[in-house]
Order: structure tokens, then C-alpha cells, then sequence
């Protein structure tokens, strides 16, 4: 006797519907086109064929699918159907106290979290009115900085790589590893950190730190032209990046697109140098743009940016300020452990904030900084209470992906892979 198949419940039939209704709508268009196109009883050879890129494949640099419409080997629609990384991390942080919703921060660009960690809080310290001391700023600073080398680091080794230079991704690797040491050592992290907190930072860097920090610094460089040296006389190389993937400056305002690429394409707009916060005015950096708007100008330019940022480290060590690394606020800011052992007040304040919070006052502010992927603005809404009324992440790679068939239409589908890597795209902040 065979087995009885198990009802059709309606709720299954509703959640199909519902999901193919959620469909990304250029996904849904471009699919729609290309069945009735190859249903149509013309059978010529030049019909169009629409493939998936994805969502699992070594290119895209995370779970992204593509629908991608093909020419013969000529691409000539693609959609981005995101979503597959979706945590509802903007709807966790409502449910979270101010203090509590930092390392929530730290997942939404695993290659930056202290670039997260910063704008976060640099919207909260407006609400507070917070003064942060110029030590904590420079130390701020310093820490971005090395996380845009190291976030680069990962962008180049994995590019080269797609393109086929494998030896350059183990190089960059080489030197990551030794900036998440520094990582480990600051926060007790490699990774997530959640080394920036409301009002400061939340511990002094060892001693020590500061010479490893230097020999990183003085030894890169030269690590720099080892990694150009292997790819620009590359031939293949080459003529993977020139020419293709090309979005000329109006395309790149218009899609809202931020960072690297912009400059790449001849817009010069940087947050840091623009809109300056931390104390980013008092350094001196140069802010490297290209006319090209290719994969090649993308590269160039943050090759460029890994230099820049190595002057603003070295900066930032050198004029770094006496003082403390938090504000003065103890109803606001965890007193320090010998204080709460010691000190009444400090113990029932410690009490306080780890269990009701501290209220803000309500307003909303946006911050915006200078993320390595491009500018990362924090929209956070204060009712007056502990918990945050709403936080929103306006991320980079979300804008830049936009861009993404207006880059790859009409060069070949070998090219959406090139075109991929040089815009540096990140899931987690795409999807949140």
C-alpha cells in the first residue's frame, strides 16, 4: 500500500505566492521578458538567454544572484536579487539599550567594524551632547584607518584572485594577519571589536602596541609595490581592468554611489576631508581620484588610498595627545573596575547603566563617515528612553551595487566578474 501523500495546506500555496510577489520587480521584469521572448515561435539564433550568477558562487563575494541576460557571450540585462543575508539587524537595535546595540554594529561589515562602531556612536554623541577627549579622536582614527588598510588588503587579495593571481592573495593575507593581530590586542578581538563605544573607547591600547603598530607602517610600503609589481606587469592583468566596467561621473551621482568607485570615475568627494568628524581636520592627507571610471581607475585608486592611509597613521601616532580615552560623564560611560571596587557612586552608576541604560534625549541625528567601501551615514531616532526609537544604516555597497548593469552592459560575461571584485561589495551591509 503506497503512502498516503500528505494535504496541500493553503498556508504553503499563500507563502509561494508571497515570496514570488517579494521578488526584487527588475528581477521578476527581466525573467518575464526573456520566457516570452523564448516561447515567441521565432527561432532565430540571435534570441537571448537569461542565466543565474549565483547566489552560491566564488565571484559574487557573498550570497548574491544575479540574473544575468546574455547576448551569445554579451551581456545586455542584469538584475541583483539581494536579500539572502537578512537579519533585521535596523529592528534588533530597538529592542537593544544605546550601549548594547555596538557589537550589533560590528555585523553589518565584517571588514570594517570599527567603522561601523564609529558612525554609531558619533550619532549617539550628538544626541548627548557628548564631548569625546582629542586622545580618544586621534586613537579613533588611528583604528579606522588600519581597518581601511586592512579592508582593502581583503579587497585586493580577493580580486587579484578572481582574475586569476593567486600568488597576490596570499600576500595580502600575509600582511592582514598581522593587523588583526594588532585587533586582537587593542580590543581582544580579531574581528568583531566593538573597540569604539558611546562617549570613547573601551581600553587604552597596551604600551607595546605602538611599536608594532610603526613596524607595520614602515614595512608596508614597500609590501605595496611588491603587490604592483606582480599585477602591473601583468599582461592579463591588465587588460582584465582597462577599459571595462566604465561609469562616467553623472551615472555614478545619480545612482547615489559613494567611495572608491566615485573617485574612480572623477567626482573628488571625501567624508573625511568634506564633512571631517574626529578630528579628521587637523590631518593632512590627499584624496586620490581618477578620470578613467574603470576597474583599472578603481584599483588605482585604492592603491593609492593604502598610502594615504599609512601618512594618516603614522599622523596619528606621532601627535597623539596625552589624556583620557572616554568622556566625563559617569551616568553615561562604565566606570573602570579599581573605581567600582572603591567607589560607591561609581558601583551604583555601574549598576544603572547595565541594567535600566541611560536616556537620551529625543531628537534624531545622522552621521557620516568615510567608510573603505564609501560614505556610511548611521540615522538614529531617539524617543527620550534607554532604547533606541529607530537606527538606519544607509551602507555603500547597497548604493554601488545599483550601478552594477550599468558597468556590465555590453562587455562580456567574463567582465561582470572583474566588475564585481572593483566595486568591493559586503552582503552583511547590503542585506542587514
Amino acid at each position: 500500500m503506497s503512502p498516503a501523500l500528505a494535504p496541500e495546506k493553503p498556508f504553503v500555496k499563500k507563502a509561494e505566492k508571497d515570496f514570488a510577489d517579494a521578488i526584487n520587480p527588475g528581477v521578476k521584469d527581466l525573467i518575464a521578458d526573456a520566457a516570452r521572448h523564448n516561447a515567441s515561435s521565432d527561432a532565430s539564433a540571435d534570441k537571448t538567454m537569461v542565466i543565474n550568477m549565483g547566489p552560491q558562487h566564488p565571484s559574487t563575494h557573498g550570497v548574491l544572484r544575479l540574473v544575468v541576460e546574455i547576448d551569445g557571450e554579451t551581456v545586455v540585462g542584469l538584475a541583483p536579487d539581494i536579500g539572502y543575508l537578512h537579519t533585521g539587524i535596523e529592528k534588533t537595535c530597538e529592542a537593544k539599550f544605546y550601549q548594547q546595540v555596538v557589537p550589533l554594529t560590528d555585523r553589518i561589515d565584517y571588514l570594517c567594524p570599527m567603522t561601523n562602531n564609529l558612525a554609531y556612536c558619533l550619532a549617539v554623541e550628538k544626541l548627548l551632547g557628548l564631548e569625546i577627549p582629542e586622545r580618544a579622536q586621534y586613537l579613533r582614527v588611528l583604528f579606522n584607518e588600519l581597518t581601511r588598510i586592512q579592508s582593502h588588503l581583503v579587497w585586493l587579495g580577493t580580486h587579484a584572485m578572481d582574475i586569476g593571481a593567486l600568488t597576490v592573495f596570499l600576500y595580502c593575507f600575509r600582511e592582514r594577519e598581522q593587523l588583526l593581530r594588532i585587533f586582537e590586542a587593542v580590543s581582544g578581538q580579531r574581528m568583531m571589536t566593538s573597540y569604539v563605544r558611546i562617549g570613547g573607547l573601551s581600553l587604552e591600547p597596551p604600551l607595546d602596541l605602538y611599536d608594532s603598530i610603526r613596524t607595520f607602517l614602515k614595512e608596508f610600503p614597500s609590501k605595496i609595490e611588491q603587490y604592483e609589481g606582480l599585477l602591473q606587469t601583468n599582461p592579463i592583468w591588465m587588460s582584465r581592468l582597462k577599459g571595462v566596467g566604465y561609469l562616467s561621473p553623472e551615472d555614478a551621482i545619480a545612482l547615489g554611489v559613494t567611495g572608491p568607485p566615485l573617485r574612480a570615475s572623477g567626482v573628488d568627494f571625501d567624508v573625511r576631508r568634506d564633512m571631517p568628524y574626529s578630528s579628521y581636520e587637523k590631518f593632512q592627507f590627499s584624496v586620490p581620484v581618477s578620470n578613467e571610471g574603470d576597474v583599472w581607475a578603481r584599483y588605482i585608486v585604492r592603491m593609492q588610498e593604502l598610502r594615504e592611509s599609512i601618512k594618516i597613521c603614522h599622523q596619528a601616532l606621532d601627535g597623539l595627545p596625552e589624556g583620557r580615552i572616554v568622556a566625563d560623564a559617569p551616568k553615561i560611560i562604565l566606570p573602570n573596575r579599581e573605581q567600582m571596587k572603591t567607589q560607591m557612586e561609581s558601583l551604583i552608576h555601574h549598576f544603572k547603566i547595565v541594567t535600566e541604560g541611560f536616556a537620551v534625549p529625543a531628537g534624531q541625528v545622522c552621521s557620516s563617515v568615510e567608510a573603505p567601501h564609501g560614505m556610511m551615514n548611521y540615522f538614529v531616532v531617539s524617543d527620550g528612553t534607554a532604547k533606541p526609537y529607530r537606527v538606519h544604516m544607509r551602507n555603500p555597497g547597497f548604493a554601488t551595487l545599483q550601478a552594477l548593469e550599468t558597468m556590465c552592459k555590453g562587455r562580456l560575461l567574463a567582465d561582470i566578474v572583474a566588475v564585481i571584485g572593483s566595486i568591493d561589495i559586503v552582503l552583511g551591509e547590503i542585506d542587514r
